[in-house]
C-alpha cells in the first residue's frame, strides 16, 4: 500500500487528488461506451451480438440470448446444500429489511382543506445487471432483484455476460431463480445496459435499470439517463477503515485485501488513522495474508494503484476524511464505534466494531451491498427496495378548499403573466350556483 502521513510535506495536497480522483469518469471509456450505445440504438440485436463476440468471445444467435427453462431448471438441481442454505439465509434477511424499507401510500389535507397525498407503484418492467467476468457476483443477485421482487415489479429482467462456453454460471442463475428473475439474458457491458434501455428485437426496453459493474456499465448509466432511469453509480469497489489503537491488525488487513480482490485494479482500499503502530502491524499482515490469497495477483494491482495507508494527526481529522472521499464502506474499529458513526455522513454502508467485516454486508446483512462508489457517495445513498416503487402526488378538491384557494392562485397567475392558470379556477368558482334565499 501507498502510505501518507500527516507529517509528509505533501500531505494536504495529496489529500486532495485522493479525494477528487474518481473511477467513474474516464473520457475514454465514454467515447468508446457512448459509440456502443450508438450502435446499440440503430442495429439492436446485430450489434449486441456482435459486441458480444467481441467483448465476452462468445458467438450467439439471437434466439440464444435468453437463458432457457431447462438451464433454470438444471442450475436448481446443481446447486449443492451448502450453496441453497447460504442463497436461503441471505434472501429472507434482505426480504425482512426490505420489507420495513417499502414506501407506503398516505393521504392528509391542506391548508385548504383539499386532500393531497403520495401513491406509490411498483415499476412494472425494470431491468437489472449482475456482473461476470472474473467472478460471478452471485450475491448480486440477491441483493437487487430480491427488492424488485419485494417492490412488487411484474417484470425482473436479468442482464449478465455469459462465459467463454456461452453459458450462465449455473450458481448465479440458482439465485436468480430464488430472487425473483422473471427473464435472464447472456449480455454484458454497456451493450447491455443500452439494450434494456433502447429495447432490441429480443430484449423489451425496461423503465428503469439497476446494478453495479465495470467502468463500461457506470458510464452507460450515466449516458442512459433520461433514456431511462437508472439507480446509481456502483463502479469498483471500496473500503475505508477508520481505526484506533483498539482495533485488531489482523482483521484490518483481511477486509482491506477482500474488497482489492474482485480483480479491475480499479478497487480503492483506505487505511486511516492515527496510530503508527496500527500502520506498521497492518503492513505486517498484508505481507503474511497476502501470499495465501488465490487472487493475490489481482489485489497487488489494486493495492499498488489504489491502495493507502493514511496516519492522521487525531481521528477528528481521520473522520473529516472520511467524509471528504465517500467511501463505498466504512469500517469503525475505534474504542467508540457508534460515537464515531454518528459523524460519518457520506459513506455508502457503515460497519461498527471489530465484528463486523464488510463481507457481511456483501452477502448476508440484509442491507442491499449494491452502494455508491467513485466520490458518488456525497450525493447518492446506496440500494433500497423504494427505489423499485414510482411515487405519485394525488390532489383532490372540493369546491370549499377550491374557493378558498383562488385568491392565492389569481396572485401568482397575475405575477407570473399567466391568465389561463387563474382562470381555470375562477370559471369553477363563478359557476357555482348560487345558494336560493
Amino acid at each position: 500500500m501507498n502510505l501518507l502521513r500527516h507529517t509528509d510535506a505533501g500531505y494536504t495536497a495529496q489529500l486532495r487528488v485522493l479525494a477528487t480522483s474518481s473511477s467513474l469518469f474516464d473520457p475514454t471509456i465514454e467515447k468508446r461506451t457512448r459509440e456502443i450505445i450508438d450502435s446499440i440504438r440503430s442495429r439492436g440485436d446485430g450489434a449486441l451480438l456482435e459486441l458480444t463476440e467481441r467483448f465476452d468471445g462468445v458467438a450467439l444467435r439471437a434466439d440464444q440470448l435468453a437463458v432457457t427453462r431447462s438451464e433454470f431448471f438444471n442450475a436448481s438441481l446443481t446447486a449443492s446444500e451448502e450453496l441453497r442454505k447460504a442463497v436461503a439465509l441471505s434472501h429472507r434477511n434482505i426480504s425482512a429489511f426490505s420489507k420495513r424499507s417499502l414506501r407506503k401510500n398516505w393521504e392528509g389535507s391542506n391548508g385548504q382543506g383539499a386532500k393531497v397525498g403520495e401513491k406509490f407503484d411498483p415499476f412494472q418492467r425494470v431491468g437489472i445487471y449482475i456482473p461476470g467476468g472474473t467472478a460471478p457476483l452471485v450475491s448480486t443477485a440477491l441483493m437487487t432483484v430480491t427488492l424488485a421482487s419485494v417492490a412488487g415489479c411484474q417484470e425482473i429482467v436479468v442482464c449478465t455476460p455469459p462465459g467463454k462456453d456461452g453459458l450462465v454460471n449455473p450458481a448465479l442463475l440458482f439465485a436468480l431463480t430464488t430472487a425473483g428473475a422473471t427473464e435472464v439474458y447472456r449480455a454484458g457491458g454497456g451493450q447491455a445496459m443500452a439494450a434494456l434501455a433502447f429495447g432490441t428485437s429480443t430484449i423489451k426496453r425496461v423503465q428503469k435499470i439497476y446494478g453495479p459493474g465495470n467502468a463500461y456499465v457506470v458510464a452507460a448509466k450515466r449516458l442512459l439517463f433520461g433514456a431511462v432511469a437508472v439507480d446509481l453509480l456502483p463502479g469498483p469497489s471500496e473500503l475505508l477503515v477508520l481505526a484506533d489503537d483498539s482495533a485488531n491488525p489482523a482483521f484490518i488487513a483481511a477486509d482491506l485485501l477482500a474488497q482489492a480482490e474482485h480483480g479491475s485494479g480499479h478497487e480503492r482500499v483506505w487505511l486511516v488513522t492515527p496510530s503508527k503502530k496500527i500502520l506498521t502491524a497492518v503492513d505486517n499482515q498484508i505481507k503474511i495474508q497476502l501470499p495465501l490469497l488465490s487472487r493475490s495477483k489481482f489485489i497487488e494491482k489494486a493495492l499498488a494503484n489504489n491502495g493507502w495507508a493514511i496516519q492522521v494527526k487525531t481521528l477528528g481529522d481521520g473522520i473529516a476524511i472520511a467524509n471528504q472521499l465517500a467511501p463505498e464502506h466504512c469500517e469503525i474499529m475505534t474504542a467508540q464505534p457508534r460515537k464515531v458513526s454518528e459523524k460519518i455522513r457520506t459513506a455508502g454502508a457503515i460497519f461498527l466494531g471489530n465484528h463486523s467485516p464488510t463481507a457481511l454486508g456483501d452477502y448476508v446483512a440484509g442491507p442491499s451491498h449494491e452502494l455508491p462508489t467513485g466520490g458518488a457517495g456525497l450525493s447518492f445513498g446506496g440500494l433500497t427496495v423504494d427505489q423499485f416503487q414510482r411515487r405519485t402526488s394525488v390532489v383532490e378538491y372540493s369546491f370549499p378548499a377550491l374557493k378558498k384557494s383562488l385568491s392565492a392562485v389569481s396572485a401568482f397567475a397575475q405575477v407570473e403573466g399567466l391568465d389561463a392558470h387563474g382562470r381555470s379556477v375562477s370559471i369553477r368558482v363563478d359557476s357555482k350556483p348560487k345558494a336560493k334565499r
